[in-house]
């Protein structure tokens, strides 16, 4: 039966599922594609595994910094600006930006904030244990990385459902739920940055041991951080630090969902929970493409990229990969080895915080899994139109009170 092939331009083909199938077809058939564009100038798509890694690697032939990381390319005037988020820059200028922030996320800092993570999740269990139903992204998935990422910011916890709000209406854009009017996405960046210049006010008389703070000392090249990349670093922190595992903790429970065995298998031996969170990780890989721009002229597969040619590395297909991951549509909680890149893959770009999410991650499945463990759906999830971000909005559950 021959595949539909769905047009991965279109936030749409995404509201129903991923549309493995036609990551598969052009895997097989044209792993370097040229993708036509309805109001562009067409890009590049890869879809195997080892090239997505190769440009993931390749910095300086493959640049963040020339055209962004998103598939539309801005106004100049507007670029200039996202060229001063750490998302939009090459090395060396992101190295040093990057080691701004890095300090807050090293493993040993990580390590270190695991057993307060493990006091959160609990309480957060506990606010809604009781009910026997609940939205598990906005009740647990959403809260957990909303918590520690205020807390690691100095966001007040009785702010944090703010950054909640303005990253749903920045990255979901596209699906009408927060698309609550044209210029929704730039309102709620308006927003963020008026609250960010407030609290950097507040934290420049009143330093606290924050991420915030340490950027409000900072310096790069000898110049304080301006304004506006204060604010972009804040807007990147905010974003990144609950989107992403917020929308992986969904994903994680819904494949347990689907696959009843599997969750078994876990339920009964939670050793298995790493590697589950691996498996999670691969199977819901949530920011599915990140774009960039060829420094070069460059043959990949004998296709001829030119310098100027805009390329989409499909994170999401390449962890699919029938070359890389033995049976990839299977989801196993044991999977061994599971050499995913949903954090990036190596390269300058890779996830600053995974070790984060890692073990976020690991203390709300623990949590879910184990005090409430006969949990099931009560209807289908509501997946984000967006063909950037794999995301889950709504995901109604029900279990035994305690």
């Amino acid at each position: 039966m021959r595949t539909r092939l769905l047009d991965l331009n279109d936030p749409d083909a995404f509201v129903a599922g991923v549309p493995h199938d036609t990551f598969a077809h052009w895997r097989r058939t044209d792993p370097v594609h040229w993708t036509d564009e309805p109001d562009g100038p067409g890009h590049w798509s890869l879809f195997a595994y080892d090239e997505v890694c190769a440009a993931n690697r390749d910095a300086e032939t493959f640049s963040s910094e020339v055209g962004g990381t998103l598939l539309m390319t801005p106004e100049e005037e507007v670029m200039a600006q996202l060229r001063m988020l750490m998302l939009n820059m090459d090395p060396p200028r992101h190295t040093r930006y990057r080691m701004l922030v890095s300090r807050g996320f090293t493993p040993r800092v990580i390590r270190q904030l695991e057993e307060h993570i493990v006091d959160t999740t609990r309480a957060i269990v506990d606010r809604v244990i009781g009910r026997g139903e609940c939205d598990f992204v906005t009740d647990l998935a959403a809260e957990l990385p909303l918590q520690v990422i205020a807390e690691m910011m100095g966001v007040p916890q009785e702010d944090r459902h703010k950054l909640f709000e303005w990253s749903n209406r920045m990255i979901g854009s596209d699906d009408p739920e927060y698309q609550v009017g044209e210029d929704a996405q730039s309102q709620a960046q308006m927003e963020l940055f008026a609250y960010a210049q407030s609290l950097a006010e507040e934290r420049r008389a009143h330093p606290h041991d924050d991420i915030l703070s340490t950027l409000l000392q900072a310096e790069v090249d000898g110049d304080r951080l301006s304004e506006l990349e204060l604010n972009l670093f804040f807007l990147l922190l905010a974003v990144a630090g609950n989107e992403t595992t917020r929308n992986l903790t969904a994903h994680g429970m819904h494949a347990l969902f689907e696959h009843p065995d599997e969750r078994k298998k876990l339920q009964a031996d939670m050793s298995l929970l790493p590697s589950a969170i691996e498996e999670m990780l691969r199977w819901g890989t949530p920011v599915m493409y990140f774009r960039r721009t060829a420094t070069r002229d460059v043959l990949l597969r004998d296709k001829q990229i030119a310098q100027g040619d805009k390329v989409a590395l499909w994170y999401i297909s390449a962890n699919r990969d029938e070359s890389q991951f033995e049976d990839p549509y299977e989801f196993r909680v044991g999977r061994a080895p599971n050499e995913h890149i949903a954090f990036g893959g190596k390269g300058p770009h890779f996830c600053l915080g995974a070790n984060l999410a890692r073990v976020e991650l690991r203390a709300i499945f623990h949590e879910v899994l184990t005090r409430m463990s006969d949990m099931e759906p009560t209807a289908e999830p509501q997946r984000l139109r967006s063909n950037f971000i794999n995301g889950i909005k709504h995901m109604p559950v029900r279990y035994t009170p305690a």
